[in-house]
């Protein structure tokens, strides 16, 4: 986190009797996966660190001097050339992390998306009454039952105008670029009509168009939080208003992520999705 210099051991000299050099030891930096490692002088893209135990060569080692001895020849016995070693290569790298997870929060600050990973996963990020309570992405493992398991990431949330910087910026909206789905979280349990339910919707719509179109495109499901707070009567009304007035044909869900009621419904549902992709790119391969 604070070292900004990483130098790999120098070489020794090489010594009488024909004796090499030690050659300097290899520099390994540890990195978490989902690195991205930029030449910072270029802005090209060395490698992406997405495998477990993948290694990268992002700057190579000298090449050694030679020795008297390599110039021996049946003509000249006894030669005095020598000749020095090469310096190592010299980068300016740039790390960029992107999580990896399966699902990605998407909403407005203070929906309810730290509330729901604590509701369906262990992980605990922090939950409180006001905005950005979530400054980086927190991961959460969903157990589904014996070898059915998915990753969900919290991100931190959207304002008007993320996509130029506004509140935490692009530096957010990039780790969504991973994930295969995402979840618009949306708190209408608050919302005092119809109308300001889609006003809220709009703005995160408009923030992943002006981010990068490919986004806005992803499966995305709509996600109505805190229906603890509407009556039943209304729930169902406000699904179809929602869907009419969106033009919404993409799944929409009901739940609360305080009670965990629809929680369960919706994990389900996620895996059921990841699944017929995963099947769907095995008859692809095959």
């Amino acid at each position: 986190r604070h070292a900004r210099l990483f130098q790999a051991q120098n070489g020794d000299a090489g010594q009488g009797r024909q004796c090499s050099g030690r050659k300097g030891q290899d520099l390994a930096i540890r990195v978490p996966l989902g690195t991205l490692v930029y030449d910072d002088d270029t802005d090209e893209l060395i490698g992406d660190m997405n495998v477990i135990g993948n290694r990268l060569l992002v700057a190579k080692g000298g090449f050694h001097g030679l020795g008297n001895t390599r110039f021996k020849s049946s003509t000249n016995r006894a030669p005095r050339k020598t000749t020095k070693g090469t310096p190592g290569e010299k980068r300016n790298l740039r790390l960029e992390l992107q999580v990896l997870a399966d699902v990605g929060l998407v909403g407005l600050p203070n929906v309810g998306k730290s509330s729901l990973i604590r509701q369906v996963s262990k992980a605990k990020p922090k939950v409180a009454d006001y905005p950005f309570t979530t400054l980086y992405p927190h991961l959460g493992v969903v157990q589904m039952g014996e070898g059915q398991s998915f990753v969900i990431a919290d991100i931190p949330g959207l304002i008007a105008g993320a996509a130029d910087g506004a509140g935490l910026g692009t530096d957010f909206l990039k780790h969504l670029s991973r994930t295969n789905l995402l979840l618009h979280i949306v708190d209408a349990g608050t919302c005092e009509s119809s109308v300001e339910l889609v006003e809220q919707i709009s703005v995160i719509e408009h923030e992943l168009r002006s981010y990068d179109e490919a986004l806005n495109q992803r499966e995305r499901w709509l996600v109505l939080n805190k229906i603890d707070l509407i009556a039943e009567e209304k729930q169902t009304q406000l699904r179809n208003v929602l869907r009419n007035s969106l033009e919404w044909s993409r799944p929409v869900y009901m739940i609360s992520a305080v009670t965990g009621a629809g929680c369960k419904i919706l994990m389900q549902a996620i895996q059921a999705w990841i699944a017929e992709q995963q099947r769907r790119r095995e008859e692809s391969q095959a």
